[in-house]
């Protein structure tokens, strides 16, 4: 934000808890509220009372917690860089800001866990214990998916046994009328064979199901695999590289568990520091969307064994080797080439038959995503940079299918990525492990909001 926009009358603080909650109380013997440091957070307009707000959340999703404040506070947010303290980032904002409106922002920002300290220590510790603590991870996503099923079907006041009870037979039918009317007037609707690997959306299912029926409807009558390895993108954690996930995923659905014996060959093929490096960020995998949305889509289309299990996956979010040549981005984290190149021969030793899935998203613009115009509307303007990213996508996807996948991370980095590719590293990876005869783009899909806030696309795609 311009900060000849910001209202310097606005106490950034002002809109505090509600009425009747204690407001966090600044606490100036704590250093980190001294010499705050803000953690990485995401900005988004609230409007409350006919005011609009800037709420702050926590863009790793550790903190569940919002601040709501002025958007004034966009021009002191750059401040809390660790090294400033209180005094001295109301010297260098002015424009009326006084010590004890930061002292309140602070204490509030740092109740939500959204700056460094001991609040922020013990949320981490914590989640990580309890990830820590089971063999898989709860249904997130998915489960969200069927409780909207539910109460689309049962009402609003629908109970958690209604929804428990009642979800896995209303996803399978869901699940079952998009695969239908995806392939419907489809040539082919149905692979000859298991292919090597997939392209499927991490999109939610209402702006993504078109693709993912494309591609697992397909699938429903292919031989079953052994085991499926399921690369993601890494959207909310802390990691710096790849980012492997020593559990299974569990959805309405059921339990994939963790393939152990493919995660030791894997193992195996790394030395003893990529792999402390690989799983040292495994708590990225707890509020990660793009693995779960893919594992409920598997469990159906393939569903289990005679005994309940089903196929059993291993999973790892493959950081973007466009930036850094590659190598981590900090250099403590695992590297793409070391991580495909083990991946590969893990493969390659593991006996049965293998399902790659790349779980992928293409473009995002708009606003949301830091652009000025809106992506909806008549505006010659908008229109122009509609068709702008909708070639640009086909230009890199044609790139992907057509070529090794060394051009299409170079091409990335050359342009820097201008349409911000959320997934180049999973595409590239599994098509550099698998090696495919073909690629083929089975579908393509924009999807707009209503006001134009963000588009995103994405692909349908199979590897043989």
């Amino acid at each position: 934000m311009n900060s000849n926009d910001t209202d310097s009358s606005q106490n950034p603080a002002d809109q505090g808890p509600a009425e009747g909650q204690n407001r966090p109380v600044f606490n100036p013997d704590a250093p980190n509220q001294q010499r705050p440091r803000l953690r990485p957070v995401r900005g988004f307009a609230a409007k409350q009372g006919g005011q609009v707000l800037l709420g702050l959340a926590d863009a790793q999703q550790l903190s569940k917690r919002v601040v709501f404040t002025v958007p004034a506070t966009q021009v002191i947010l750059q401040h809390l860089n660790g090294e400033n303290d209180i005094d001295s980032i109301v010297s260098s904002v002015g424009r009326g800001l006084t010590r004890e409106m930061l002292e309140q922002l602070v204490a509030q920002l740092d109740d939500a866990a959204l700056i460094e300290g001991p609040n922020f220590d013990k949320l981490l510790e914590d989640t990580q214990k309890e990830f820590d603590s089971s063999p898989h991870l709860p249904p997130g996503s998915t489960a969200v998916f069927g409780d909207q099923l539910v109460m689309q079907e049962h009402g609003k006041e629908a109970t958690d046994e209604q929804k428990k009870n009642f979800a896995p037979d209303l996803i399978r039918k869901q699940l079952d009328t998009w695969m239908n009317d995806a392939l419907k007037d489809a040539p082919d609707p149905s692979f000859d064979e298991l292919p090597k690997a997939i392209v499927a959306p991490h999109l939610d299912y209402a702006r993504g199901w078109m693709n993912y029926a494309n591609v697992y409807g397909r699938m429903r009558v292919v031989d079953r695999p052994d085991r499926i390895i399921i690369l993601g993108t890494n959207h909310f954690g802390r990691g710096s590289g790849v980012v492997g996930c020593d559990k299974g995923f569990e959805t309405p659905l059921g339990l994939s568990p963790l393939d152990a014996d493919f995660m030791h060959a894997l193992d195996r093929n790394l030395d003893d520091e990529q792999r402390s490096r690989l799983y040292g960020h495994r708590y990225d995998h707890e509020n990660e969307h793009s693995i779960e949305l893919q594992t409920m889509w598997i469990q159906h289309v393939f569903g289990p064994t005679e005994s309940g299990a089903h196929i059993p996956v291993y999973a790892a979010l493959i950081h973007d080797p466009a930036r850094n040549n590659g190598d981590s981005y900090d250099g403590e984290g695992v590297d793409f080439t070391a991580f495909v190149e083990a991946l590969k021969k893990a493969l390659d030793e593991t006996p049965g038959k293998t399902l790659v899935v790349s779980s992928a998203d293409l473009s995002h613009v708009g606003p949301q995503f830091g652009d000025q115009k809106p992506m909806a509307g008549d505006d010659p303007e908008v229109g122009a940079m509609r068709d702008k990213v909708l070639k640009h996508d086909h230009e890199m996807l044609e790139m992907f299918a057509s070529s090794p996948g060394e051009e299409l991370v170079s091409s990335m980095a050359w342009q820097q990525n201008p349409t911000r590719w959320c997934s180049v590293g999973n595409m590239v990876a599994a098509k550099k492990v698998v090696e495919p005869n073909e690629v083929r783009i089975l579908q393509y899909t924009a999807s707009v909001d209503p006001q134009g806030l963000a588009m995103v696309t994405s692909c349908a795609a199979v590897m043989v």
